[in-house]
């Protein structure tokens, strides 16, 4: 029997259904980084590590690592360079006010054995000092310090 309709008909198997993979969901994936684009607070962190190391701008780079480590916490994700900034940062900054501490203190010492110096000078100005190793006629030591 022939169908006008459908030529062909009488010799041709019917075709197999189309193959569908099955549905597997992906792996879930743990510990993994937001992927959506960058670490929150990672390149600020970035910025205080660097302001930490150079010197005279430890505190502008301690108040970045911590606003990048908040802002890192609020997203949830760990950020190591904020916390090497803001270490890095207090460090370097108890340490640069220990010698400046030091300079001061050693300026201090300096300009008060020349105050005493200049002094016995005033009182006695045809005598001699000593000053800084360095035996001066009380004349010289006035004219050199613009007395």
């Amino acid at each position: 029997m022939t169908d006008p309709n459908q030529p062909n008909s009488q010799n041709v198997p019917p075709a197999p259904p189309a193959y569908e993979a099955p549905a597997y969901s992906n792996a879930p994936q743990y510990n993994a980084a937001p992927s959506g684009g960058s670490t929150p607070g990672r390149t600020m962190a970035i910025v205080a590590l660097i302001l930490a190391i150079i010197p005279g701008t430890q505190v502008i780079g301690l108040i970045l690592g911590i606003v990048a480590l908040v802002q890192s916490r609020k997203a949830g994700v760990k950020n190591g360079l904020a916390i090497a900034a803001i270490i890095v940062s207090v460090v370097l900054l108890i340490i640069g006010i220990i010698i400046f501490i030091a300079l001061i203190s050693f300026a201090a010492s300096v300009g008060g054995d020349l105050t005493t110096q200049i002094n016995a000078c005033f009182e006695d100005p045809s005598g001699t000092v000593t000053w800084q190793g360095v035996t001066t006629s009380c004349q010289e030591l006035l004219e050199s310090n613009g007395y």
